[in-house]
């Protein structure tokens, strides 16, 4: 009984140690080596009476039995009648040691089964809690990236807004300025026609006077018209003021070249000096400033009075030197010009400030649009990712419960199979103790011999599943049959396999958007994930990377762009008179972000060095060239002006040679506002038919020809056509006799011209389309450096080689500017680019 009471206490202590699965399949599985120790260890010192206390205690003694016990202990007589009675009690014997092993045999097979599936069902909840904690830690993830969008949207979207408000309000605040200029220069316009209107030659109604203030002793010009000085005065935008100044500037040279030029009732401007009151010094008297005259010396209203009481008489006024009505008509057409050009691009920059307006509130407002769906989607997902992650949590938590719940009950289930166990060995063990000593009370004369039947272990089919619980037959064989013993055990059963779940493969859910760059230039990163729909358990297919970050705005914020070595110093642009070599470089890279890169005529991408800087003699050119030849016949120039002119072009024809080609136009304009307002593209305002080019003051004397001589002839004929300047109509003419030249030959656009042309923005947009398909080269004839500027900006460059300037008409008469010419458009050796 000790060694019973021992060996169940063992038992239980290794059930209450199992805690992992090994230890419990030791258990269970209970291993025919140590059933047979079992059965060896209750077996040694057990007794009849012992046996039969445990079959008592254990519940299994019935009557018969208790009877057959009772004779073998000699408390009661016994019973049998000769050895058919032994034989008949070892039956009974035989049936319950048979049974009592079946039922052994059952509860292997019960406990097995149920450590099977309760392992399984525990190993179900491990994997439901490691999936639980792995979709609350990607729901984590999530949540901090959503957090993150979210706290960047927050601070960009206000940060937008305030920048699209204030460059509402700052475009709003440049379109009214616009506004206000181009209503004033409208106005200007509107009092410059009028002033044509008066100045009409066909009125004569024009009579300019120059002027010498008694008071200020400086000289002025103004009209003995009163309409006239009270429209003049009426002109209020800056550009106007300048171009009267500049226009009518000159007419007061010479008479006192320190003086400054005024028009009407204009005054210099008043200056008003700050008065001091410095506190007398200790014991000496300071005398009252006598300098109290608010004027501060300048003309004051009884200035002014006598000034106008003169200009009225026009005591001291006589006509100016030197222009007739035609030129002083041109030169306020020159004005009107000027105005007209000022209000062509007062339209051209509102139209520019509208569309930069426009696109920058629309690029504006789709940042904020995307921002908030960003933030809309960012919230979104932060609330689902809360919510899983909060799901995952209690889920995890709840499995944890489950598990614990199956443990416990697995640990209750080892002991009760392991007591089990040892009492269906114990009453096995007792039957046979029981059986042998009732073959004792016989004595000799019969044979005590039995042997029980022995099986083999069991061999098991392969199981209907590999996992998630299936089904398989088992088999086992008779190693000894019985004799005089208990029966054979059952040779076949079915039992569970594969308990263990089957293995999950995790899934993905699609890629949730790029985040926001963590920087604009520079090089920053940005990142996507993607939720878990299903995580992975029980040894499945593990999950991929549930993250990307790559890297994003990798352009430098400031780079420059990088260039190319330099060139070679190309062959000399011209063969005396100063030519220039040139050499280049070119980019390799473009500049990036803030970076900066020189225009392709900076200094660091284009040098130039002189040469040939040897005085040329007079030249010919004998290259073959169309040259068009375009003549200002303004009214500005005046007789001379027009003979010297045709003097230099009957040179400048007469100095090629060879294959050159030569094309002659004259140009001027009308001489009314009417017409110049029609030719310069209102025509249809005053619902007449587009003016063709000779109303407009275009004459050609000759297209492309090779009659060099018959050119010249026909220049020296010229009639003077003395009207305005419309140089912007002769470009376009020259252009189209450009397309009529001969292929792949060079062409070249020459004009003289003695002044400003009546528009200089439509002038520069005619001077590039023709720079786009021949060379265009300037002779002004001035001294006007402004108008120099002018010319820069229009001639082919390199401008100093496309610009001969001429100071004036007598210079124009002599070769050395023609010779300049030739000597820039003809070199022998062309130079390489």
């Amino acid at each position: 009984m000790a060694v019973y009471t021992a060996l169940l206490l063992a038992c239980i202590l290794i059930t209450a140690q199992a805690s992992n699965a090994v230890e419990y399949a030791k258990v269970f599985t209970r291993s025919d080596r140590a059933h047979q120790l079992s059965m060896d260890a209750i077996t040694r010192g057990l007794t009849v009476a012992k046996s039969v206390e445990l079959l008592r205690k254990g519940g299994t003694m019935t009557q018969s039995l208790a009877e057959v016990a009772d004779m073998t202990l000699g408390k009661r007589k016994p019973n049998l009648k000769g050895y058919a009675g032994v034989d008949k009690a070892r039956d009974m014997l035989n049936g319950l040691i048979w049974k009592a092993q079946t039922k052994y045999d059952d509860e292997i097979n019960a406990c097995t089964a149920y450590y099977s599936e309760q392992c399984a069902a525990m190993t179900i909840c491990r994997g439901q809690i490691s999936a639980s904690n792995f979709e609350a830690a990607n729901a984590r993830k999530l949540i901090l990236d959503s957090q993150a969008t979210i706290n960047r949207c927050e601070v960009d979207i206000p940060t937008r807004e305030l920048e699209l408000k204030r460059h509402e309000i700052k475009c709003k605040m440049e379109l009214a300025k616009m506004d206000a200029r181009l209503k004033i220069v409208k106005g200007d316009i509107a009092i410059m026609t009028t002033i044509l209107n008066m100045t009409d030659c066909g009125k004569k109604t024009l009579f300019l006077l120059e002027c010498k203030d008694p008071c200020t002793k400086k000289t002025f010009i103004t009209f003995n018209h009163d309409g006239m000085k009270h429209s003049i005065s009426q002109l209020q935008s800056s550009v106007a003021q300048d171009l009267i100044h500049s226009t009518f500037g000159d007419l007061a040279a010479g008479v006192e070249s320190t003086d400054v030029v005024e028009f009407g009732d204009q005054q210099a401007p008043i200056i008003n000096k700050t008065k001091f009151n410095n506190p007398p010094v200790p014991k000496t008297l300071v005398p009252a400033n006598p300098c109290t005259d608010q004027y501060g010396g300048g003309p004051n209203d009884e200035v002014l009075a006598v000034r106008r009481q003169y200009e009225t008489n026009n005591e001291g006024c006589k006509p100016p030197p030197g222009p007739d009505c035609e030129e002083l008509y041109e030169r306020f057409l020159l004005i009107q010009g000027g105005i007209q050009d000022e209000k062509d691009e007062l339209l051209e920059e509102i139209r520019m400030l509208n569309i930069y307006w426009k696109e920058t509130t629309a690029t504006l407002e789709e940042h904020i649009a995307l921002d908030k769906r960003m933030l809309d989607e960012a919230q979104t997902n932060l609330a689902t990712s809360m919510e899983k992650e909060a799901t995952a949590g209690e889920v995890a938590r709840e499995t944890e419960k489950e598990h614990d719940t199956y443990d416990k009950d697995l640990q209750r289930q080892m002991k009760a199979c392991t007591a089990n166990y040892i009492s269906y060995e114990t009453e096995i063990c007792a039957y046979k103790k029981i059986r042998t000593e009732l073959y004792k009370l016989k004595g000799g004369g019969h044979s005590s011999f039995f042997q029980d039947c022995e099986v083999s272990k069991w061999v098991s089919e392969e199981c209907t599943k590999e996992c998630g619980g299936g089904t398989q037959k088992m088999f086992r064989n008779v190693k000894v049959p019985n004799e005089g013993g208990a029966k054979c055990l059952p040779l076949e059963a079915v039992k569970t396999c594969n308990s263990m779940p089957c293995p999950v493969d995790c899934h993905l859910g699609p890629w949730n958007g790029w985040s926001k760059c963590s920087a604009a230039c520079g090089g920053g990163v940005r990142q996507r994930l993607r939720p878990v729909k299903r995580a992975m358990k029980f040894d499945g297919r593990p999950c991929p990377a549930t993250s990307q970050t790559e890297s994003c705005n990798d352009q430098a914020c400031e780079k420059d762009c990088e260039l190319s070595a330099w060139t070679e110093w190309t062959t000399c642009s011209k063969d005396c008179d100063g030519g220039t070599h040139k050499r280049q470089r070119f980019i390799t890279r473009e500049a990036e972000g803030e970076g900066k890169c020189g225009s392709p005529w900076s200094s660091k991408r284009l040098q130039y060095k002189e040469c040939a800087m040897k005085t040329c003699p007079q030249l010919t050119c004998n290259n073959t060239v169309d040259v068009m030849l375009l003549l200002d016949g303004s009214g500005s120039l005046g007789p001379k002006g027009w003979d010297a002119t045709k003097v230099a072009a009957e040179r400048f024809v007469r100095s090629f040679t060879g294959n050159a080609r030569i094309a002659v136009t004259v140009f001027s304009g009308p001489n009314n506002w009417r017409g110049v307002y029609i030719c310069t593209g209102y025509h249809a305002w005053y619902g007449v038919p587009k003016p063709k080019a000779a109303s407009c003051g275009v004459q050609t004397l000759t297209h492309f020809t090779s009659d060099r001589q018959n050119a010249a002839k026909l220049i020296q004929g010229a009639s003077w056509p003395k009207g305005s300047t419309l140089t912007s109509i002769a470009l376009m003419h020259a252009l189209t006799e450009i397309r009529l030249g001969r292929k792949g030959t060079e062409s070249v656009v020459v004009v003289f011209t003695d002044g400003r042309p009546f528009s200089v923005a439509r002038t520069t947009q005619a001077s590039y389309s023709v720079r786009r398909e021949a060379r265009l080269m300037w002779v002004p004839v001035t001294r006007n450096q402004q108008l120099i500027d002018v010319m820069r900006r229009l001639a082919t460059r390199r401008w100093q080689e496309n610009i001969v300037v001429v100071k004036n008409f007598k210079d124009l008469q002599k070769p050395e500017p023609i010779t300049h010419i030739i000597a820039d458009m003809c070199p022998k050796h062309r130079p390489l680019l």
